[in-house]
């Protein structure tokens, strides 16, 4: 069943820049999706149209059975209550714990304490930083930093996760630890579009790939074999064959 649907869409700025021209694609629930491009290609566009940090001009975008367009700024939340968002900064509040910036994203959805309490601490354990709960955001290795923002995308349950560069900033070993945890978050039936650079894993992870290129979408191509995820129990850590 599609849970996002991109048809003609084209978004246009002032002073004649066009930054997506005529794109439609469709994702499946349950799909993980790689999103491709160069600065400037629209893909950065593509993601924030998704979860309406920005509108079409010409065409429709649905996602989760919402017309994204068509949407007033009063129910703009209604589709955020389907969507984790994590960007490649982290956006963390310095000034808060990492408990304190989880519970942050489930406070401004009205949710009561109790149920804030019990979410945060399992979304802390899904990304292996219950220890942590105390701890600030400064005294966090960029991996750790970038796991309390996946916790704080996954803790109201969404049906979607947009990933913008999670990878970005950190190093081979740190990357593949946090895709290893994308992952898994997606065999447990959460659609997943990761926008990425990262070759690596894009070679070795095969799934679907869009590529934008001056506004189009180039390519739309399937993944290429099967990823498993298997347990080294000597190891005691995933790893994707």
């Amino acid at each position: 069943m599609a849970i996002i649907e991109v048809a003609g869409v084209t978004k246009e700025y002032p002073r004649g820049i066009t930054s997506l021209k005529d794109v439609s694609v469709t994702i499946e629930a349950g799909e993980f999706v790689y999103v491709l491009g160069a600065s400037g290609s629209g893909k950065s566009s593509f993601i924030k149209l998704l979860y309406r940090d920005i509108k079409p001009t010409k065409g429709t975008v649905t996602v989760c059975g919402h017309n994204v367009g068509k949407l007033k700024n009063h129910a703009i939340h209604h589709l955020r209550r389907e969507i984790g968002i994590v960007f490649q900064d982290c956006k963390l509040l310095t000034g808060k714990t990492v408990f304190e910036n989880i519970a942050f994203a489930l406070e401004v959805m009205g949710e009561d304490t109790e149920a804030i309490s019990e979410k945060v601490h399992r979304s802390l354990e899904t990304v292996g930083l219950a220890d942590k709960a105390n701890s600030y955001p400064d005294q966090l290795s960029g991996g750790e930093k970038q796991r309390v923002a996946i916790a704080r995308a996954v803790v109201h349950s969404p049906k979607i996760i947009l990933a913008d560069e999670p990878t970005g900033n950190l190093d081979p070993r740190t990357s593949l630890e946090i895709f290893r945890l994308f992952y898994r978050i997606n065999k447990s039936g959460t659609t997943i579009l990761m926008a990425t650079h990262d070759q690596g894993i894009i070679e070795n992870f095969r799934f679907r790939i869009l590529e934008m290129k001056d506004g189009h979408l180039i390519k739309d191509q399937e993944k290429k074999q099967q990823n498993t995820l298997q347990y080294d129990f000597k190891q005691k850590e995933y790893f994707i064959v």
